[in-house]
């Protein structure tokens, strides 16, 4: 049975120690090297999964996702066959699955459809980018009766009322975004992040991860060190596999999940 998202945050703070949560695109380069990226992120130090739906439109993804998103679209990949490798793959996964979509297709497909069809494909959270707080209620009242976790992001610019509302709101873990702008690799992480670390801990006790820019071992250590539970690398993972040869970016994706892993999960000094 795949654990839930809130349970494998509790499992791992029981042990003292961060989450790695990778990210890939699904489809990208095909479905098939997608589903064995799965299977080893699973099982080189990979926490908790983050899959993200190739959509036309992906206003919070940088070049490198949005690039691999519009080669998962020219190949035809549509939201069925995603939920299809999920189903196939995930009952041997020991990390649950996030999905990383956009609001557009929730709605076309119809909130408590789309919840029913990714919970038994076996999805156990959920990330929308480009939904509203203010229009999140609708799948948030629904989307735990189907065993699903939305989790909301917190922006750098989010002012304090509204981090309080979202810390409150979201479930599974709160997703922070360490830079204003889109995800991407780059060389630094703000240390405006440390400082939203430590306001989100006066509001909350709920796990924190923190995402958008993290893209080797020594950044997501400095993160763990600041007091993240999580940190979240999609980039790095995205434009290694995003290869002519699969073997070789299967491989590539392995020894980075392998290296962060070792990074986030030492102690804290």
């Amino acid at each position: 049975m795949v654990v839930s998202v809130s349970d494998c945050f509790e499992s791992l703070r029981r042990q003292g120690r961060c989450a790695l949560i990778p990210f890939i695109t699904a489809g990208d380069p095909d479905l098939e090297t997608t589903a064995d990226a799965l299977q080893v992120l699973d099982r080189s130090g990979a926490d908790i999964i983050e899959l993200g739906v190739p959509y036309s439109d992906p206003l919070a993804d940088g070049p490198v996702i949005q690039a691999a998103a519009t080669r998962a679209l020219e190949r035809g990949v549509k939201l069925d066959d995603v939920l299809g490798v999920v189903a196939k793959i995930s009952p041997s996964l020991k990390s649950p699955i996030i999905l990383f979509t956009y609001y557009n297709p929730i709605l076309n497909r119809g909130i408590e459809t789309f919840l029913q069809q990714i919970s038994t494909a076996g999805v156990r959270g959920l990330v929308v980018p480009d939904l509203p707080l203010e229009e999140a209620r609708a799948l948030m009242d629904l989307s735990r009766q189907y065993g699903i976790e939305v989790v909301l992001l917190v922006a750098p610019t989010s002012p304090e009322d509204r981090i309080r509302t979202i810390a409150d709101r979201s479930q599974g873990f709160i997703y922070l975004v360490s830079v204003t702008g889109v995800t991407g690799v780059r060389s630094q992480i703000q240390t405006r992040v440390k400082d939203l670390l430590v306001q989100l801990r006066q509001v909350t006790d709920k796990p924190i991860g923190v995402g958008f820019g993290i893209s080797g071992p020594e950044q997501a250590r400095q993160i763990q060190q600041w007091g993240a539970d999580a940190a979240i690398v999609g980039s790095a993972f995205v434009k290694r596999l995003a290869v002519p040869d699969k073997t070789a970016g299967l491989k590539a994706i392995e020894q980075l999940c392998q290296s962060l892993s070792d990074a986030v999960k030492a102690p804290a000094r």
